[in-house]
């Protein structure tokens, strides 16, 4: 698969503090260390082979982020996201990502929505978890970039982070619906039809919402019984 262009989501470092946020970063989004595991902060400087400092003030930007909360003065541990606070997220979500998605349709290159279309077609057949939400990342915050709202995108950045969290730490994956969703909402930007892009957007996100309600209810009672 071509990787998608950078996103906001894995910023390009540029000094020692900057590479180590986003290795941490990286490592925390992409599963390698899970929900609720502790990141102590010495170990992790000895395996990112980096000293404390520029550790440190990684670890701090990754705590005001949301990523990672401090247990102690020298440890911290990846934040692990409520149902709760994942579904109001999602409701906030519903706001900001139609009302982007509107701004953007007559604002989008046709040399764009190709290459998002390739993307998406590249993804068939695909059980690559970070390859769909690298893909899924860079789809949603492309729309919000195109907007031209600077505040709007930053804060869809911010959400899709707690939402990411969420879906580290339970058993809810829905690769190929998403797909289906994504390629729904990106025909009506083909078409350049603003009603249609905002519904398909906000259904994609209702849909989330409802298959996570259904994952966490089955995990609640895997059995299926009434209680």
């Amino acid at each position: 698969m071509t990787p998608p262009p950078a996103d906001p989501l894995f910023p390009r470092p540029a000094n020692l503090g900057d590479q180590a946020y986003g290795h941490l970063r990286e490592l925390i989004l992409s599963r390698q260390i899970p929900g609720g595991a502790e990141v102590p902060e010495g170990r992790l400087a000895e395996r990112l082979s980096v000293s404390r400092t520029p550790m440190r003030e990684a670890l701090v930007r990754l705590v005001g982020e949301g990523l990672l909360e401090r247990t102690s003065e020298r440890s911290y541990r990846v934040r692990v996201v409520s149902a709760r606070e994942f579904f109001e997220c999602m409701q906030m979500r519903e706001l900001l990502e139609c009302h982007a998605i509107g701004t953007a349709v007559p604002l989008v290159g046709d040399a764009d929505l190709a290459e998002l279309r390739r993307g998406l077609e590249s993804l068939d057949g695909s059980e690559d978890d970070m390859q769909h939400w690298l893909y899924d990342n860079h789809f949603h915050s492309f729309f919000a970039r195109v907007s031209g709202n600077a505040t709007l995108a930053e804060t869809i950045t911010r959400m899709r982070v707690v939402a990411r969290l969420f879906r580290i730490s339970s058993v809810f994956h829905r690769k190929s619906e998403i797909d289906t969703e994504h390629r729904a909402v990106l025909e009506a930007v083909e078409r350049r039809d603003v009603a249609a892009a905002k519904a398909a957007m906000l259904a994609h996100l209702r849909n989330l919402q409802d298959d996570a309600r259904r994952a966490i209810a089955a995990e609640a009672n895997p059995g299926g019984y009434f209680l």
